[in-house]
């Protein structure tokens, strides 16, 4: 359990700022590795936006999570067996828009078969669109976009785009717009076996990390609010939080790369060159979420774990991200998803923008999150039509809601554009002892990103470490 931020010591080899699983990962691999660790949170839960709420019996994870096979391999190396063995597949995978309706689970194999019989795409075009989209990696050419990359195989089949794309961007905020290596490393990782989730919930998943980093010796202080990085003569002396300056050799910031940059460190001890390539840095857009509570002892029908729904004509980037969206997806908590857990609930999610929730008075902000709400029950009543008679709790967050809990620049619920990851992992070399770890690039988000980023910084900050040491 998290101790006070009293109980700190005034000492340690490196100190993690925020909970989000690319921190809490480096912060376990950090003190497995031998060095002594604090990690500290401003909320007072951990998990940062794999975290969890409770109402009236309901328990909701806050925003959609599905990840990629490749979490198994992670989890096990990095985590432990127990964390590993909670992991299942998401079987249905459903569709349904005005271009087709379909039901999948969004792998390779079924992929195929549906481009080939439901769509008549060439068996060879299919196989040479997963060829080029799984050779992609970080160092490949990024004048391509995502949108060229379908025209040159799919060319004016705008329902495969559709297919293709919608996923990955609630997934992680891309667009048809951002380079295609973006889009192609992230569906390739899950075409190989489909889409995963955590058996149990977020709380669970969160309660497990926690035991092991406390097994490791990580000392753990939620509400604890980190106002700079302590910077001397170009390296790393600690971080000053709650008033209380606590010092350190390494400190991993997982606070965002833009934040850690402009709010968390002094400006004045970056390079011009640096804060230059630093401006250019595009915050992703964020999300609202519903989250709609069934009350005790009613049942919902089997409509599938994830349900991709909109009744936009077609597949268009701006439009996901329209304030009033017609297009959003459904996170299905059945009784099995939580085992032990005899509730039901639904988690709606829209891509949003933050400009779009900021400047609202709190009259029209509360109007609007409400207008959100019935325009979810009403998509939601096509797939189950009596929901509304079976809700017991219902509201919603937007990317206003993610700025105040986890202090993300805009809200984002998907770090930076491509340009951040390069900044992110240069850091260091500005100032010794400053690392970051985060969503970054689009590639480097998402659970399955998060975590082996945070293994990546682990192995550059114990590098640091140890060559202070001689």
């Amino acid at each position: 359990m998290p101790v006070p931020f009293s109980e700190a010591s005034d000492a340690y080899d490196a100190i993690i700022i925020g909970s989000g699983l690319g921190g809490l990962t480096t912060a376990n691999r950090l003190a497995y590795c031998g060095h002594k660790v604090l990690l500290l949170e401003y909320h007072h839960k951990l998990g940062g936006l794999a975290a969890w709420f409770k109402r009236r019996g309901h328990i909701f994870d806050v925003s959609l999570h599905g990840f990629p096979y490749g979490m198994v391999k992670t989890c096990k190396k990095y985590w432990n067996r127990e964390i590993m063995n909670s992991i299942v597949q998401l079987k249905k995978i459903v569709f349904d828009n005005p271009q087709f309706s379909l039901e999948t689970t969004f792998d390779r194999q079924d992929f195929t078969s549906i481009l080939e019989n439901r769509f008549r795409i060439p068996r060879q075009t299919i196989e040479a669109f997963f060829s080029a989209v799984s050779s992609m990696n970080f160092y490949d050419d990024q004048t391509m976009t995502t949108r060229e990359l379908f025209e040159q195989f799919f060319p004016g089949r705008t329902d495969i785009h559709r297919l293709l794309m919608e996923p990955i961007t609630y997934a992680n905020g891309s667009t048809l717009d951002d380079p295609a290596i973006t889009y192609g490393i992230v569906f390739s990782n899950f075409m190989s076996r489909g889409v995963f989730t955590f058996e149990g919930g977020t709380d669970r998943l969160i309660d497990m990390m926690t035991a092991e980093l406390e097994k490791n010796g990580v000392t753990i202080c939620t509400r604890s609010k980190v106002e700079r990085i302590v910077v001397e003569k170009g390296r790393v002396k600690g971080v000053e939080a709650n008033g209380r300056v606590i010092a350190a050799k390494a400190v991993v910031s997982n606070s965002g790369i833009t934040n850690t940059i402009n709010n968390l460190t002094d400006r004045r001890a970056f390079s011009e060159a640096f804060l230059e390539k630093a401006a250019a840095i595009r915050v992703n857009n964020s999300s609202c979420q519903v989250y709609i509570g069934i009350r005790k002892g009613e049942q919902v029908n089997d409509i599938g774990d994830l349900l991709f729904t909109s009744s936009a004509p077609e597949f268009d980037s701006r439009e996901l991200l329209d304030l009033h969206t017609r297009s959003k997806t459904f996170s299905l908590y059945y009784p099995k998803t939580r085992p032990g857990h005899d509730r039901y609930t639904i988690v709606a999610s829209m891509n949003s923008r933050f400009e779009d929730w900021q400047n609202m008075d709190d009259e029209q902000y509360v109007g609007e999150k409400e207008l959100l709400i019935e325009r979810t029950l009403d998509d939601l009543t096509r797939y189950l039509p009596d929901i509304r008679t079976k809700v017991d709790w219902v509201e919603a967050a937007t990317p206003r809601t993610f700025n105040h809990y986890t202090l993300h620049t805009c809200g984002t619920s998907f770090g930076t554009k491509f340009e951040g990851l390069d900044i992110s992992r240069t850091i260091f070399k500005e100032i010794g002892g400053l690392f970051h770890v985060g969503s970054v690039g689009i590639i480097m988000s998402g659970w399955l990103g998060a975590i082996n980023y945070g293994v990546i910084v682990a192995n550059d900050a114990d590098g640091y470490l140890r060559s202070l040491r001689g």
